[in-house]
């Protein structure tokens, strides 16, 4: 009886060992959805794009009222021929301020809140479609 032969006399069953486990765990491919919604470290970058792109439209609208509001004022206090016009009994000045500031704001207001909610869009339709 050779060493390679069972108690029986039969060759034994030859047995191919390629892995210890016996079952692998699958790898599940996750979606930005699930990071989003479970909170994620991952999740939590894709949030922090977004409030960093909303944070530098939000700056750069404040920086136009600004510049806007500021330029405007630096122009009317140089020009000296401004403050004594009058539009009936309104100074011209008071006109300009009081007055025609309210629709650029207005439209600044409506700008920003629309590209706000492209940029919301957008992060959605990332997030949706992986």
């Amino acid at each position: 009886m050779s060493p390679e032969q069972g108690p029986t006399g039969a060759a034994p069953h030859r047995v191919r060992v390629t892995s210890s486990r016996r079952r692998a765990t699958r790898h599940t491919r996750r979606t930005m959805a699930a990071d989003v919604s479970e909170q994620t470290e991952l999740g939590e970058v894709y949030v922090a794009g977004l409030m960093r792109a909303q944070l530098r439209l939000s700056l750069s609208i404040l920086l136009v009222g600004v510049l806007v509001l500021g330029s405007l004022t630096i122009a009317l206090e140089l020009w000296p021929a401004a403050r004594a016009l009058h539009i009936g009994p309104v100074p011209f000045p008071w006109v300009v301020l009081g007055v025609l500031v309210y629709p650029a704001l207005f439209g600044l207001a409506r700008y920003y809140v629309r590209a706000s909610e492209s940029l919301e869009s957008a992060f959605i339709d990332v997030v949706n479609k992986s």
